[in-house]
C-alpha cells in the first residue's frame, strides 16, 4: 500500500467514525435540553437532522452528507456550532475536532504542560506573579498575584484570556501597563514572529481575525511589519489596589522555543516587592470569600 492509499483509507475511516459519533449524539439530546418542544409526533427521543443543522446554522442536506460519511470538507466554524449545539464536553469537542481532521480555534483550558506540579510551582512563586501561556498568548494558568496584578483574571470569560486580547480591547488590563502603545508594539511583533510557523492554524487565523477587526491599534502595529524576539525586560505596573510595581520580566520555556511558557514578574525593588506581597494578600482574601 502506497502512502497517499494509505492516507485515503484513514482519511475514509475518520469520515466514518464522525458520522457514527455524530448520529449518536444527536439521538441522546433530549429536545428540551436545546430550548426545542418535543411535541407528539416525535418519533426519535432526541434531535433530528434538520434540527441540528438549524441550530447550527448549516444546510440540512449538507449536515445529512456529514453523517452518511461523505467526503466534504468541513470548517472550523462549522465544527465549533455543532459542539455547541451537541453539547459536547471538552473532551468529546477534541475528538470532534481529531475525527474531521481540523485544529480547535478555541483557546486550550487545559495544557499538557499544565501540570500538578507545575501548578504547585505557580504557587510557590507568590508573592511574585506567574503565569503559563502559550505561543499565541492564550493564559493557561495563572497564581493568585497574577490573577488581580492588571484586571480581575477570574472575571473575563475563558474565551478572552488572552494577553493580545487584553492588551488591546481590554480597558483595565490596558490601564494597568504604564508604556502601553511600547507594549503594545512589542507584542504584535512578537506575535507576528511567532505566527510564521503557524501560518496555516485555524487557531492563529481567528486570532489575527479578531484582533484585525476590533482593534485601530493593533491593525496600526501589525502593519509595521516588525519582528522580534521574546527577550526578558523590566516593565512598570499601575495596580489599582497597590499602584505602580516595577517587575523583571522573565520566560521560562516549558518547550521548544516559541512553545508554552511560564511568564514570571518579580519585584526589581523593594518597594515593589512590599506592594506584591498586599496584592498577594489581597487576592488570598478574595479567593476565601469567594469560597
Amino acid at each position: 500500500m502506497t502512502q497517499e492509499t494509505a492516507g485515503t483509507a484513514l482519511a475514509e475511516v475518520r469520515r466514518h467514525e464522525l458520522a457514527a459519533f455524530l448520529r449518536h449524539r444527536r439521538e441522546h439530546i433530549a429536545p428540551e435540553r436545546v430550548g426545542l418542544p418535543r411535541g407528539r409526533r416525535r418519533r426519535t427521543p432526541g434531535l433530528r437532522r434538520e434540527e441540528v443543522a438549524q441550530l447550527s446554522a448549516v444546510g440540512v442536506t449538507w449536515y445529512t452528507w456529514l453523517e452518511q460519511a461523505r467526503d466534504i470538507q468541513v470548517s472550523v466554524q462549522v465544527l465549533d456550532a455543532l459542539a455547541r449545539t451537541l453539547l459536547l464536553d471538552p473532551t468529546e469537542r477534541a475528538h470532534l475536532f481529531r475525527l474531521a481532521g481540523a485544529v480547535d480555534p478555541m483557546p486550550a483550558t487545559d495544557c499538557p504542560s499544565l501540570t500538578p506540579g507545575l501548578r504547585a510551582v505557580l504557587e510557590q512563586l507568590e508573592p511574585a506573579a506567574a503565569a503559563v501561556q502559550n505561543s499565541r498568548y492564550d493564559l493557561l494558568g495563572y497564581n493568585r498575584t497574577y490573577s488581580l496584578l492588571l484586571c480581575d483574571l477570574d472575571a473575563v470569560p475563558p474565551e478572552d484570556r488572552n494577553c493580545m486580547i487584553l492588551s488591546y480591547t481590554h480597558p483595565e488590563w490596558q490601564s494597568s501597563i504604564v508604556h502601553l502603545e511600547d507594549a503594545q508594539r512589542m507584542m504584535a511583533a512578537r506575535f507576528r514572529a511567532t505566527m510564521a510557523g503557524h501560518l496555516a492554524e485555524p487557531a492563529w487565523k481567528m486570532l489575527l481575525k479578531r484582533l484585525r477587526a476590533e482593534s485601530p491599534d493593533f491593525c496600526e502595529a501589525w502593519d509595521r511589519h516588525e519582528v522580534i524576539a521574546h527577550r526578558s525586560k523590566r516593565k512598570e505596573f499601575l495596580n489599582k489596589y497597590v499602584g505602580r510595581v516595577v517587575v523583571d520580566h522573565t520566560d521560562l520555556w516549558l518547550g521548544p522555543e516559541n512553545g508554552p511558557r511560564m511568564v514570571t514578574y518579580t519585584p526589581a525593588d523593594e518597594e515593589s516587592r512590599a506592594r506584591l506581597e498586599r496584592l498577594h494578600a489581597i487576592a488570598v482574601e478574595r479567593a476565601r470569600s469567594r469560597g
